[in-house]
């Protein structure tokens, strides 16, 4: 008796497309004469953003480390308990004397 394998090779058929539709115009899905609110964009700030980062690990146990990055190029890392602290420290002064959070533009020279 002789077994003949199942057809699993079938012949290749086109894909269906959908008609296409017009994208001019108001939307069909919307009925007519009801109002649709426009809102704002919730993801719109209040125009602040984050110029200068203090990133500090300290795991129990182990040697600190921190690093201090500024949008104007200013790039610190430290490494043990007292650079740490002392990063941190000129990471605070830092904020007085950037020239992305203190325009030097209009001031006296």
């Amino acid at each position: 008796m002789t077994i003949k394998p199942a057809n699993t090779h079938k012949e290749p058929q086109n894909a269906t497309q959908r008609p296409l539709r017009a994208t001019v115009g108001d939307r069909k899905d919307v009925a007519e004469g009801v109002r649709t609110a426009v809102r704002s964009d919730p993801r719109r700030g209040d125009g602040r953003y984050p110029v200068a980062w203090l990133h500090i690990v300290a795991p129990p146990g182990a040697v600190p480390t921190a690093t201090s990055k500024c949008l104007c190029g200013r790039n610190r890392r430290a490494v043990g308990k007292a650079r740490v602290l002392a990063l941190i420290t000129d990471h605070e002064a830092h904020r007085d004397i950037c020239p992305l959070r203190n325009p030097q533009e209009g001031r006296a020279a």
